[in-house]
């Protein structure tokens, strides 16, 4: 061994590994520890008699517990902490409603390409905006109840008529798909001119009038999408595709 390699050190683990259950933490844990040059000594806990008593042994609540040095370091949460490592999941990032965008992109460009010859459209543009209206739609409509409950903190509609927070997903679900059709635009355009519009003043009241830092709901309850700039942006490509479909018969005409 050279002077500059060290021993691994050792960290044991113990997790369950029954025939019906395998804890996604505990491998989580053991990839971790692997990772970061430990040389891990795997516990299975194999049935529930043996989970409760390494529980009552050790005085604690959960699995998988990681020891090192001796020193208990708790479960996988305590383990990414003691590591060093931010948790990624509790950061307020962008990147949800980003790749909401990136995908909806790539399949106006794609089916414009299949459909038309050229992924180069004023079609694409408009499938775009219905697709990531849909997406967005979708993934609020998830877990509704607790869209709802972000939604309520900032949009002024539903602030003063409740029922719209609920209401919200559906229309913009509905007019995403209208628009993607081509089809009954006597109801889909004011839709969206009315939630895009309202969702635009306020996301602008909150974040830039009362200099609020809040959660957006745009891709539901379980998002960490800060409100702001990319959260206006939803609101105004629904504006902006509802005006386009209004004007886009006397243009061509």
């Amino acid at each position: 061994m050279s002077d500059h390699q060290a021993p691994a050190r050792t960290a044991v683990l113990y997790r369950m590994v029954m025939e019906k259950h395998v804890c996604p933490y505990g491998l989580k844990a053991r990839h971790l520890l692997k990772s970061r040059g430990y040389r891990v000594e795997d516990h299975w806990l194999t049935n529930r008699d043996e989970v409760d008593a390494f529980k009552a042994e050790h005085g604690v609540a959960t699995t998988p517990q990681i020891f090192i040095d001796g020193e208990r370091i708790g479960g996988h949460s305590d383990l990414k902490r003691f590591l060093g490592l931010d948790d990624q999941a509790k950061r307020m990032s962008y990147a949800p409603v980003l790749w909401v965008f990136g995908t909806a992109a790539a399949i106006a460009l794609a089916v414009s390409w299949t459909a038309l010859g050229s992924p180069l459209t004023a079609h694409a543009a408009e499938w775009f905006v219905a697709i990531t209206m849909m997406l967005l739609a979708m993934l609020k409509l998830q877990d509704i109840e607790t869209f709802s409950s972000m939604f309520l903190g900032y949009d002024l509609l539903a602030r003063r008529y409740v029922p719209y927070a609920y209401a919200y997903p559906f229309l913009e679900w509905f007019a995403g798909a209208f628009m993607a059709a081509g089809v009954l635009n006597w109801l889909s355009i004011p839709v969206a001119l009315v939630i895009g519009g309202v969702g635009g003043a306020s996301v602008f009241y909150a974040v830039y009038v009362q200099k609020r830092e809040l959660k957006c709901a745009c891709v539901g309850g379980s998002g960490s999408v800060p409100l702001g700039f990319v959260s206006l942006m939803e609101n105004v490509f629904m504006v902006a595709m509802a005006l386009w479909m209004l004007l886009k018969p006397m243009a061509m005409g």
